[in-house]
C-alpha cells in the first residue's frame, strides 16, 4: 500500500443545491489531500447543477457529470465510479458532511489492521437536521464521543443481515479493488448499502474506527425517512436483498438469523400496509423455515 494512496470521493446529488456547497467544501477541506472529487447530477429540478457549475469554477480538479435523465443512486454511483482513479472510494451524499479528519482516520485504519481481506471501514456519525443543528449520534456515544455499546468487526456477515445489528454505511471508506470484483452496486435496487455490505460482508472483512468522521444530514424526505413509508421502492428492494441473502448462506445459524430479519419485514409491510409485499416475505420465511428443518 502507497504511503498516501488516492482516494476517489463520489458526490451523488439529487436536489441538494442547498446543501452541496458545504458538502464538497468539507471534501476539499480534508487533512488528507490525496483526493480526487467526482460529483454526480442526477438529474435534480431544483438549483443543484447551477451551484455546482458555479463551485467548480473555481476547482477545475472536480470531476462533474450531469446525468440527462433520472437514474437513480445505485446507476449513478456505479457510472461515476468507472472514472474513479482511487485506491479506495467513498460513497457521499451531497447533504451530507465529511469531518475533517475523515480520509485521514480511515487510511490509517486500513494501513494498520490485523485482517487480511479488509474490504471496508467504518465509523460514527452525527445525525444534524435540516439546518445542521445536532440531533443525535449514528451510535450512542459517552462524554468522549467514543460509542457506548462496542461495535462489530472481521467477519460481519451475521450481523448485517440480522434485524438487531445496525452499520453505519454513510461513515464507509471501501477497497475499490473489491468493488470492482463484485461489480458495484446493484442497479435494479433503490438504494445501495444494504446489499454490497451483505455480499463484501460474505468472503471479506470489514473494520470499525471509534469516532464520528461524517454529519448525515436527516430530511423529511430522505432515504432514511422513506424506509417507514407504505408501498415504497425501498421496501421492495429490501425484499430483493434478503432473497439474495438465502442464496448466499451457508448453514442453519445464518438461516436462523435471517428468519429474524425476514419475519421483522414482514411486522413493517403489515404496520405499512404493504400486504402484497408481506406475503412475499412470507414466502420467504417458508423457505427459510424449509432449510433450518
Amino acid at each position: 500500500m502507497q504511503e498516501t494512496p488516492l482516494v476517489t470521493v463520489l458526490c451523488s446529488c439529487y436536489n441538494h443545491g442547498q446543501f452541496v456547497v458545504e458538502c464538497l467544501t468539507s471534501v476539499l477541506n480534508q487533512t488528507y489531500t490525496n483526493i480526487q472529487l467526482i460529483v454526480i447530477d442526477d438529474f435534480s429540478i431544483d438549483n443543484s447543477v447551477a451551484v455546482i457549475d458555479t463551485f467548480i469554477k473555481k476547482f477545475p480538479q472536480i470531476t462533474f457529470i450531469k446525468n440527462k435523465q433520472n437514474l437513480g443512486i445505485t446507476t449513478s454511483v456505479n457510472s461515476a465510479a468507472r472514472l474513479a482513479k482511487g485506491e479506495y472510494i467513498i460513497d457521499l451524499a451531497a447533504d451530507d458532511i465529511l469531518l475533517p479528519h475523515c480520509v485521514a482516520l480511515q487510511i490509517e485504519k486500513f494501513k494498520e489492521n490485523c485482517f487480511e481481506n479488509l474490504a471496508i471501514v467504518y465509523g460514527n456519525a452525527e445525525l444534524i437536521s435540516e439546518n445542521g443543528t445536532h440531533l443525535s449520534y449514528y451510535f450512542d456515544v459517552d462524554a468522549t464521543l467514543k460509542t457506548i455499546q462496542k461495535r462489530p468487526k472481521g467477519n460481519l456477515y451475521l450481523d448485517i443481515i440480522s434485524p438487531e445489528v445496525t452499520i453505519c454505511s454513510v461513515s464507509g471508506m471501501m477497497k475499490k479493488t473489491v468493488f470492482d470484483a463484485l461489480k458495484g452496486y446493484d442497479n435494479s435496487l433503490a438504494y445501495e448499502d444494504f446489499d454490497y455490505w451483505i455480499r463484501v460482508s460474505r468472503n471479506y472483512n470489514i473494520d470499525f474506527i471509534d469516532g464520528v468522521l461524517v454529519q448525515k444530514r436527516i430530511l423529511p424526505n430522505s432515504l432514511h425517512a422513506s424506509f417507514s413509508a407504505p408501498k415504497n421502492k425501498i421496501a421492495a428492494s429490501t425484499y430483493i436483498i434478503l432473497k439474495k441473502a438465502f442464496s448466499l448462506n451457508r448453514n442453519k445459524k445464518e438461516y436462523f438469523v435471517l428468519r429474524k430479519r425476514v419475519n421483522f419485514e414482514i411486522i413493517n409491510n403489515y404496520r405499512t400496509g404493504n400486504y402484497f409485499l408481506m406475503i412475499q416475505n412470507c414466502l420467504l420465511r417458508f423457505r427459510i423455515f424449509i432449510k433450518t428443518i
